[in-house]
Formats: C-alpha cells, structure tokens, sequence
C-alpha cells in the first residue's frame, strides 16, 4: 500500500508540473537580427487572446531555436533587453539573471524553451517540454515577457504578430 501511495504522489507531482496543454494561440513571429533567424515564437493564453497578464493566465511564450546559442549569450541578451525597457538595471534584474543562470542551459538549433506565467504569478520554464525550474517572484514573468510584449519592445513586429495586433 505504501508504494501505491509513493508511486501516486510522484504521478500527481509530475501531472502539476506539467506543460498547460489548455491554452490557445494567441499569434506567432519570427524572430531574425540581421541576416540571421534566431527563434519562432508562439504566444498562447487561456483563451487564445490578449488582454494583461492577470486575465490572460496561464500565458505561454514558446521559443524554437533556428540557432545554436549559449546560456551565456541568451542570459546577456535578456539583461540588455530589461535595460532597455527599464533605462537601467535594478537589483531585482541581477538577482533575477543569477536565477536564470541556474535554470536555463545552452540551445541547439530546433530546441524548445517556454515560459509558464501563471496566475498566482510564478513562471516555470521547460526546455524541450521538460521542467527547468521556476522563479516565484510575481514581478518576474511581467518583466520578462515584456521582453516581447511591452510597447517599449525592441522588436515592435515581433509583438504586434504575437499580439496579433
């Protein structure tokens, strides 16, 4: 009886941390710098539409490599982007970067890495559907899925395909 119970809780705690396979896409991009195509994105949410990250939970933004990239060149990417939404980096991002370093891992072309922002504002990552970990700072997934999705992008055709706008 007892490794009934253990094999149950390991299936429930595998089903919990599962991708949400409820959502709907929203829209989709490319994303190229210069001549060079690095990633698809894919934007789902609940209902297959956008309004703000509280009514649109659970938000997925799906990446697919077209391109071999480090840990440490994705990670410095996503540091620039903050600056430059935010004008400078704060404490919140340098703590948020040492997080992502222990989560995140080096992609080859054709890998999957998504962000799970959920309603009570935790983010979980997967990297090829398998879960990397989470961040638990509810100012963390607004602030790093306005990477894409903020006005103040540095890639307004990115966000206006994502947001099918």
């Amino acid at each position: 009886m007892r490794k009934i119970l253990v094999i149950a809780t390991i299936l429930c705690s595998l089903a919990a941390q599962a991708m949400p396979d409820n959502v709907k896409l929203v829209g989709q991009g490319q994303f190229s710098y210069l001549f060079w195509d690095l990633y698809q994105a894919k934007l789902y949410t609940a209902d297959g539409s956008w309004n703000d990250y509280q009514q649109s939970s659970p938000v997925v933004l799906k990446l697919t490599y077209q391109r071999n990239i480090s840990k440490e060149d994705f990670i410095e990417a996503t540091v620039d982007q903050w600056k430059h939404l935010q004008g400078k980096l704060s404490a919140h991002h340098k703590d948020w970067a040492t997080q992502l370093d222990k989560l995140w891992t080096d992609v080859k072309k054709g890998d999957e890495l998504s962000c799970v922002l959920a309603a009570d504002g935790k983010v979980q990552f997967y990297f090829n559907d398998e879960l990397l970990g989470d961040i638990s700072d509810p100012a963390f997934g607004p602030a790093f899925l306005d990477i894409w999705l903020s006005e103040k992008t540095s890639a307004p055709k990115l966000r206006k395909q994502l947001l099918q706008l």
